[in-house]
């Protein structure tokens, strides 16, 4: 059995074993396939993990950037209560299109708010409107604007909050500091603002599985 091989199926037996059977993320998935969305939802035990530290951290708003079909927001959106709020950025219209739909499938649309268009000017009107701090922030859209993503998250945030940036080990190429892919260089200056930010306490986790090698940084905002 091959490595890669070995981490699919390794999914697959925690998925089966943890995770029971979802009729609703089923079909949500099967949406953002006929719609032709690239195949980059988070897996199952992803997004269980995302629902669980919505819980620790016992939140009650939520950002996040990049919607895709909506699956993660969907597994975010469950853990909230019946008062909270998930507010997320989608720059392609389509993909906010199947989001909704894939939203109102799962019975959420009081609880979630879909804006569309670039993030970083979501982001900038949002400031201008007085949106107020989150309590969990979930990143995971073009990489080559995390740095500018975790800005915008730092503003946004509160003492306490927690930060996720997704896909941040790209195959173990975040050492490569001559990679000539911008998604890599901007992981890579993620990296760099996190060491420099005295706000945030964070680390990175290195994870294999069905998507390959990657892993995701977690932060905790102090000030």
């Amino acid at each position: 059995m091959n490595q890669a091989n070995t981490w699919d199926k390794v999914d697959q037996y925690v998925t089966e074993r943890l995770i029971p059977h979802d009729a609703v993320l089923e079909k949500v998935l099967f949406a953002n396939h006929q719609a032709g969305l690239p195949a980059i939802d988070v897996t199952p035990n992803q997004g269980k993990l995302l629902n669980l530290l919505v819980q620790m951290k016992g939140a009650h708003r939520i950002l996040e950037i990049g919607t895709l079909g909506g699956y993660s927001t969907i597994w975010m959106a469950r853990a909230l209560p019946a008062d909270g709020q998930l507010i997320t950025l989608e720059l392609e219209s389509l993909h906010a299109q199947v989001a909704q739909a894939n939203i109102t499938l799962a019975q959420l649309d009081g609880l979630i708010t879909i804006r569309v268009g670039d993030a970083l000017a979501q982001l900038a009107q949002m400031k201008e409107e007085g949106v107020p701090p989150f309590d969990f922030i979930f990143i995971d859209a073009d990489k080559p604007n995390n740095p500018n993503y975790l800005k915008w998250a730092l503003h946004f945030s509160h003492p306490g909050t927690v930060i996720i940036g997704d896909n941040v080990i790209r195959d173990g190429e975040v050492i490569n500091e001559n990679s000539q892919d911008p998604r890599v260089q901007g992981v890579r200056q993620f990296y760099d603002l996190l060491a420099e930010e005295s706000r945030i306490s964070a680390t990175a986790i290195q994870t294999v599985g069905s998507k390959g090698y990657d892993g995701f940084v977690l932060g905790i905002v102090s000030s």
